[in-house]
């Protein structure tokens, strides 16, 4: 399926209007029933749905690996994906507007949702990472990000190592691109303790949370983090970088894995 289209558009530029065509990115709507069950509707951009899927169950807490999936069949003309899953769904579980109003088990009490907080992990990485380490992991996903320069409409992240990109992926949803790395990490059976998820947009809560669930200790984004986003990464130990632009950067929680020098 296409990712992007053309659309005819009318430009305003000189004190002229000018009739053009423009790229676009895709917006589709994939729901998901599980031993069929509807669970989700996810709306993302039409690429790497299997990586999308696995991500976002995983993350939830629907499955706890990719062998908990039997089967899945994802029908993109319709728009429907089904999977045949080991575990059954509690509903109960997974109410994903519960508020949180306290910690459990030693966890941030910034949480909003039950499931967040459940499935969240204090990271436990020894990751670290040089300055020039930082600003040239943030240049590649920047180069990397085709879509995101035709359409400007594409969240970008990665999944790296200090030395460079293991896999990129792009979404409309930014929360989608970081569930399309988690799926193809745990397909690809990619240990991810050790690794840094590089990302374009703001780290919210959201973001710091999908990262905590993945099992990162460090954040790197070229934009800025959410106070909420901050104090989440203070209590689950993981490192949150952002304003990496020109050569410059800020480091705002546990900047221990932040070196001068390679170790």
């Amino acid at each position: 399926m296409d990712i992007i289209i053309h659309k005819n558009i009318t430009r305003y530029n000189d004190a002229e209007f000018v009739d053009e065509t423009d790229i676009i990115a895709v917006e589709f709507p994939l729901t998901i029933y599980i031993n069929d069950v509807e669970f989700a509707t996810l709306v993302c951009t039409p690429d790497h749905l299997e990586d999308l899927v696995i991500g976002f169950l995983a993350s939830e807490g629907v499955i706890r690996s990719f062998d908990d999936i039997i089967s899945m069949n994802i029908d993109e003309g319709s728009g429907f994906c089904h999977i045949e899953s080991k575990r059954d769904i509690d509903p109960n579980y997974f109410n994903f507007t519960k508020r949180v109003l306290g910690s459990c088990c030693g966890k941030s009490r910034q949480f909003y949702f039950q499931n967040d907080m459940q499935m969240s992990k204090i990271s436990a990485a020894k990751v670290s990472l040089t300055p020039e380490q930082v600003i040239t992991l943030q240049t590649e996903l920047q180069e990397s990000s085709d879509t995101f320069k035709e359409t400007g409409a594409i969240h970008n992240a990665c999944i790296s190592t200090p030395d460079g990109i293991i896999i990129h992926r792009g979404d409309i949803g930014r929360h989608n691109a970081l569930d399309k790395l988690y799926g193809y990490c745990l397909r690809n059976r990619i240990t991810v303790h050790d690794k840094i998820i590089v990302f374009s947009g703001r780290i919210s809560s959201e973001i710091l949370t999908k990262a905590s669930k993945i099992g990162v200790g460090i954040v790197l984004s070229k934009a800025a983090p959410t106070d909420l986003a901050i104090d989440l990464a203070n209590d689950l130990n993981i490192t949150a970088v952002g304003f990496i632009r020109k050569g410059t950067f800020n480091v705002y929680s546990h900047p221990w894995r932040i070196k001068k020098e390679a170790e």
